[in-house]
């Protein structure tokens, strides 16, 4: 009985030390864990939007290694943040999707003590409707939506709005960006209504109007717009004025017009996910971010538009003067930010857009 008892005994002291053991081990590996996610920055950002010398200028001040990856829809960024697979310690989504990402509590709210330079801002990007009082989002790039057009092919003042992209002349000439809001708002845009529009005769009413443009769709396309155009092979396209500002370094034939019937305003803004590890490296990031020299270096290598009012007085009046990049407070005030849909409409946008498509190719 004294030897069941010994090993019993036995056994029982071999098991505490070997969970001692595993308790060790677990401890060691969080710490590591821990101490290797606060040397690591995972930034989430649209593919091609930062100029690459900053974030080796970034990691070199702060000693912190940069994960990059890049996404190419709102959606889809909306999906992995959501999902959680990968924790991002900066996000840059768009207007309606910063304010649907609060919504949804995945985002944090932003500790404006720890924010230097936020001040640098022209005070017309603070403050805006899909996030009050800047509470979760520090802005980054804004821009306009608009029509490029190749001079080989179309006189210049031949095109100043939406409606003019109706002309039979442009049958199956236009590209056109692969979205729902930016197809559905052309054809708000065109008759007078807001981009926002939840008012069913109106969405209707642009559905009608844009099944007569669908026979002017070359294609709907993404990045491969910036392609067509640079290589002559489209004379005229829809797309963002960051891309357009591309194209137009790469070929000279080509301009871009912001409608006079109004248009899309946009913003992306920097944000910290909610399942951030490294939320001191990211206020890091958003203050370098913010420093006039380095927000001014970023607009010049990407060619959007920088909201940093202290930045745009470093770049070469050539760029700010133009009126194409840089609209005055009149144009803009013909302009409109998306908003964050509900499901209802957001689907019936949607629907509408693929049954566009459909109708096209019959």
């Amino acid at each position: 009985m004294k030897k069941l008892l010994a090993l019993i005994s036995g056994i029982i002291v071999i098991i505490v030390c070997l969970s001692l053991g595993v308790m060790r081990l677990n401890r060691t590996e969080n710490t590591q864990t821990n101490s290797s996610s606060k040397k690591v920055l995972n930034i989430y950002n649209w593919g091609d939007y930062i100029d690459p010398q900053l974030i080796k200028k970034f990691e070199k001040q702060t000693g912190y290694k940069v994960n990059y990856e890049t996404f190419d829809s709102n959606e889809a960024m909306f999906t992995k943040i959501k999902q959680g697979g990968t924790p991002y310690d900066i996000a840059v989504p768009s207007d309606y999707m910063i304010q649907k990402m609060a919504k949804e509590k995945l985002l944090l709210p932003l500790d404006k003590h720890k924010i230097k330079g936020m001040d640098n801002n022209d005070p017309q990007f603070l403050d805006l409707s899909f996030d009050k009082h800047n509470k979760y989002s520090v802005p980054y790039f804004w821009g306009t939506l608009g029509i490029v057009y190749n001079d080989k092919y179309i006189k210049p003042g031949e095109i100043t709005n939406w409606n003019d992209l109706w002309n039979s002349k442009y049958r199956k000439q236009i590209l056109f960006i692969d979205g729902a809001r930016e197809f559905i708002g052309i054809g708000l845009n065109s008759l007078g209504y807001s981009l926002n529009s939840k008012n069913d005769s109106q969405i209707n009413q642009a559905y009608d109007k844009l099944k007569n443009l669908t026979p002017n769709a070359k294609a709907f396309v993404a990045d491969e717009i910036k392609t067509y155009m640079q290589n002559d092979e489209a004379p005229l396209a829809v797309t963002y004025s960051g891309e357009a500002s591309e194209m137009l370094d790469n070929n000279s034939h080509l301009h871009y017009v912001i409608p006079d019937d109004g248009t899309n305003l946009w913003f992306d803004n920097i944000v910290i996910p909610k399942t951030a590890k490294n939320v001191k490296g990211a206020y890091e990031f958003i203050n370098f971010m913010l420093e006039p020299k380095n927000a001014a270096q970023n607009a010049e290598y990407i060619g959007y538009a920088t909201p940093n009012d202290k930045a745009a007085k470093l770049l070469p009046k050539s760029i700010t003067s133009d009126r194409q990049f840089y609209p005055t407070k009149k144009q803009m005030s013909k302009m409109e930010v998306y908003a964050d849909l509900d499901q209802t409409y957001l689907e019936k946008y949607n629907d509408d857009f693929l049954e566009l498509k459909m109708y096209r190719q019959q």
